[in-house]
């Protein structure tokens, strides 16, 4: 009779003090995000995305730069509704753009735009009549090169 595998707890069901700490940090944040939001018109609101507070000041994240600069002329507001929720008090607000997030391939990627293959030749030929012997052999280099790429 085979035995049984050994049985293996789930790793989420472990006392993890870091994950716990890092939990209540995202609740936390998430909480304060939401405050921001109810202190904001509707379509401003859905513009803030993140949020949190680092060395006494209040960062927001939204997606593109006009609504970052909308968001900047409710700072006093958005002060105002946080500050009796925060231990520390709130000195500035930072409203910054979340970029492209580097990794991901949503995008479309650049491709090198070659020159033709009679091109290389023709530069691979022009470089053979040149007498200034660093500048003949970085052509040289170029058009194996772009021959290389080509290919």
């Amino acid at each position: 009779m085979p035995s049984k595998p050994p049985t293996f707890k789930v790793s989420l069901t472990y006392q993890n003090r870091t994950m716990a700490f890092y939990y209540s940090q995202i609740e936390q944040q998430q909480r304060l995000l939401k405050r921001i939001q109810n202190v904001l018109p509707y379509n401003l609101a859905k513009q803030a995305r993140h949020c949190l507070i680092k060395d006494k000041k209040l960062l927001i994240y939204t997606d593109s730069a006009t609504w970052a600069s909308q968001l900047r002329f409710y700072n006093q507001a958005i002060i105002g509704a946080i500050q009796s929720t925060t231990k520390a008090p709130i000195e500035a607000i930072q409203v910054k753009v979340i970029t492209r997030q580097i990794g991901s391939s949503s995008g479309s990627t650049r491709k090198a735009n070659l020159p033709s293959v009679e091109k290389i030749a023709q530069i691979r030929s022009d470089s053979l009549s040149i007498s200034d012997t660093q500048l003949q052999q970085s052509l040289l280099k170029l058009s194996t090169t772009l021959d290389r790429l080509s290919r």
